[in-house]
């Protein structure tokens, strides 16, 4: 990106994004992050040579997009101390904060501008995240492609064009690693309950895993018709299979989905 970039928040999100832009040919001279911790402004200027401050505004003033990588509970007082100059300058507010609206950005901001609401996932560190957008009807197509070129550098995007849907973008994928995460674990669990040597369990949970990704990928194969191919009549996936269902494993699923949104959305009622 030739546009100047400005994350408010130095943390670990925005430093992922920072080093997707840096390694994909974004200048660190375009790039300014406020954080309040000096610690981390040290770091952030020595490993990516980007422009630091430890005020808000003094970084805001600095550019055309801006990043809200902050915590939810404390947007709303962060917005309102940026107020007047977003609605001086306009920039392109991306804010990657969970459970907040667009709605509730516009009027902390000051009642107008360009808003993308984007939510990462944690792999976003490893360069293999997946974020959804969604972009208020303010946003120009440059700047749709704009706020592309920032999330797209943590991995893939997606489009949103409902806003009431984001909280079930949270749910999937925001959230998503730690149900793999808690799968992993009970994985190893088992094995090692079943007789294996930790590490031999480790090392099987985490390349099936790992193997089954690469598999949804980049088969194209819906996951449906990959189980199928897998599960042998009678064999010990069908087993295992079975059992998973006979605990309604898909309800269990749903249900923690639809946790997970509800939880988004009373985000949002709790910081309005």
């Amino acid at each position: 990106m030739s546009t100047s970039i400005t994350f408010i928040g130095g943390g670990n999100m925005a430093r992922s994004l920072i080093a997707g832009l840096v390694r994909q040919g974004t200048a660190p001279g375009n790039i300014h992050v406020a954080e309040p911790v000096a610690g981390l402004r040290s770091q952030l200027s020595t490993d990516f040579g980007v422009k630091t401050y430890a005020s808000a505004s003094e970084a805001a003033a600095q550019g055309a997009v801006w990043v809200l990588a902050v915590k939810p509970q404390v947007l709303r007082d962060v917005c309102a101390s940026l107020a007047e100059i977003a609605q001086a300058q306009a920039p392109l507010v991306v804010s990657i904060a969970a459970g907040i609206t667009s709605a509730q950005l516009l009027r902390w901001l000051g009642g107008t501008g360009a808003v993308v609401r984007a939510m990462p996932n944690t792999p976003a560190l490893l360069g293999a995240g997946v974020t959804g957008l969604f972009a208020t009807a303010e946003v120009s197509a440059e700047q749709r492609g704009q706020a592309d070129t920032v999330l797209a550098s943590a991995g893939r995007t997606v489009w949103i064009e409902d806003e009431a849907r984001m909280d079930a973008v949270t749910a999937v994928s925001g959230s998503g690693p730690a149900y793999v995460f808690l799968l992993a674990e009970a994985m190893e669990a088992a094995g090692i309950a079943q007789g294996l040597p930790a590490d031999a369990a480790r090392t099987l949970v985490v390349q099936t895993l790992l193997g089954a990704s690469r598999m949804l990928d980049e088969s194209g194969e819906a996951p449906a018709e990959l189980r199928r191919r897998v599960t042998s009549p009678n064999g010990t996936t069908q087993a295992a299979i079975e059992s998973f269902q006979g605990a309604d494993f898909e309800a269990i699923v749903a249900r923690a989905i639809d946790a997970a949104t509800r939880r988004g959305q009373a985000l949002s009622a709790a910081n309005d």
